[in-house]
């Protein structure tokens, strides 16, 4: 039965994708007749290719398939009869950019840090320290949130490193891979704007002083003054914590997922090998689990990254370095099987970065149709000084799932934001940690947000199951946060 919807599931699939290719066709003839030529004059009209996109998840559940899609459509409404051109040329652009470049070395590379501490038996032993400090399926999943804590410096660090230390305690007592997976995104982004020595605090303070909302010098003291009004980042940590405590209700998928496991099934649910960067990962032959070959690889991660001004390239390099000289000195592997499980774990990564290259190149056609601008200019004429945090941060948060570019939609909202509340008298601190809260949002809940598909990769969890089944919680912070923001407003003002 089961093996039967799963072929009616696929059949819709390919229907639904030929289907779409042949309506893009159609709906490119009509853009290059009836679409205004100038892309200024689009307004709503942006909203097409987004519209198009969560649908087209919804309906088929098929993630890459439809980004692809979706920026072809980006690409049709603003090249119209050259849209394939413009698509070749945008593609090309995508994985020549540095940002693209960075991705690909650090995670790729942590890819292969996470399958050489599997091999060494390092996780293993790790699995069973923490099964001997947290006895309760509780405790382990307070651990794995207190893990995403410690892990500020960086969301890729945090979530790729807390999963692979986490899953096999989780497993072990019966926890879905989709809370694992869960607790892993809410604690990435979430705590890196919240403790300033981080990535994001870093590229914030920048951003600001670049564009003269602070003084040459002074971006991270003003970052600092927006941490308070970060509400949904508050909130985001907020939430697993209740729900690990037992104090907030399991929701939805996720609800169902836990019961699945603690009724016997599996911990991870259909698809997950396919995304899963540890599928294979087995300690190698003969290599005695030691908690001290997980500890010193982690540490010297974090110790160099922290001591080269949070350069995460340098710390992995450094951190393969040093596994080298600790795991071929302990004769645990030899060099020639070291240089096997880089490879091996470069290839596990393929899945993840294939979906972020993806989700990069719609957020490229869409910001070629304006689409983050559009929005605030649709709002900008009904805001005050009261509404103006609260509906920015709605607007954006709206964008954002959709887009999940974070700090993307920081380099393009900020400027239009800041002058705005100064003509209209609002706070410029809330009105900055609302454009902040909306990116921590799209980091959070956007499907294919690079936190997203980092944390199911490395959770072992089926992309759109993961962020179907954390997607209740978003709103409810979402609308926390929204109260927050209007009562700050009244106070501040």
């Amino acid at each position: 039965m089961l093996k039967r919807q799963q072929l009616r599931q696929e059949a819709f699939n390919v229907r639904a994708f030929l289907i779409s290719l042949a309506a893009i066709a159609i709906v490119t003839i009509v853009f290059v007749f009836l679409l205004p030529d100038d892309i200024d004059d689009y307004g709503l009209l942006s909203l097409i290719p987004a519209l198009f996109l969560i649908g087209y998840i919804f309906f088929t559940k098929r993630i890459l398939e439809a980004l692809t899609l979706a920026a072809l459509l980006c690409f049709a409404m603003a090249d119209k009869s050259a849209f394939l051109s413009g698509f070749s040329s945008a593609l090309l652009d995508v994985m020549m950019s540095e940002d693209m470049a960075w991705l690909i070395i650090v995670c790729g590379l942590m890819g292969s840090i996470i399958v050489l501490i599997e091999k060494s038996g390092a996780s293993a032993a790790f699995g069973r320290w923490i099964s001997k400090k947290a006895k309760t399926r509780t405790g382990t999943l307070a651990w794995t949130w207190i893990l995403g804590i410690v892990m500020f410096i960086d969301d890729y660090l945090s979530a790729l490193t807390v999963a692979s230390c986490m899953r096999e305690s989780t497993d072990d007592k019966k926890v879905s891979r989709e809370m694992l997976a869960f607790l892993v995104d809410s604690t990435a982004a979430p705590v890196c704007m919240i403790i300033p020595i981080s990535t994001w605090g870093i590229f914030v303070a920048k951003l600001l002083e670049i564009n003269n909302v602070s003084a040459e010098g002074e971006g991270m003291s003003f970052f600092i003054k927006t941490i308070p009004f970060n509400f949904y980042a508050w909130f985001a940590l907020l939430i697993p914590l209740l729900v690990v405590l037992g104090k907030f209700p399991l929701l939805g998928k996720m609800k169902r997922a836990e019961e699945r496991v603690l009724n016997g099934g599996p911990v991870a649910p259909p698809k997950s090998e396919k995304i899963d960067i540890q599928a294979d990962a087995d300690a190698a032959k003969g290599a005695t689990p030691r908690i001290i070959n997980f500890i010193i690889p982690i540490a010297i991660l974090i110790l160099v990254t922290l001591l080269t001004d949070l350069d995460i390239q340098l710390g992995v390099l450094v951190t393969l370095a040093s596994m080298f000289v600790l795991y071929i000195g302990q004769h645990i592997m030899t060099a020639e099987e070291f240089a096997d499980y880089i490879v091996e774990g470069l290839k596990n990564m393929v899945m993840p970065l294939l979906l972020m290259v993806l989700a990069f190149l719609f957020s490229y056609g869409a910001d070629k149709i304006n689409f983050t601008e559009n929005m605030i200019d649709a709002v900008a004429p009904l805001l005050s000084p009261l509404w103006l945090p609260v509906v920015v941060f709605l607007v954006l948060t709206a964008t954002e799932f959709i887009m999940g570019t974070n700090w993307g939609m920081y380099i393009i909202a900020l400027p239009i934001v800041v002058p705005l509340a100064q003509e209209v008298g609002a706070n410029t601190v809330l009105s900055v940690a609302a454009v902040l809260a909306a990116g921590v949002f799209g980091s959070h809940i956007c499907f294919y947000s690079d936190a997203t598909v980092l944390s199911s990769a490395a959770s072992g969890c089926e992309n759109f199951e993961h962020a179907t089944s954390q997607l209740p919680y978003g709103p409810v912070a979402v609308v926390l946060s929204a109260i927050a923001f209007i009562v700050s407003a009244l106070v501040l003002s």
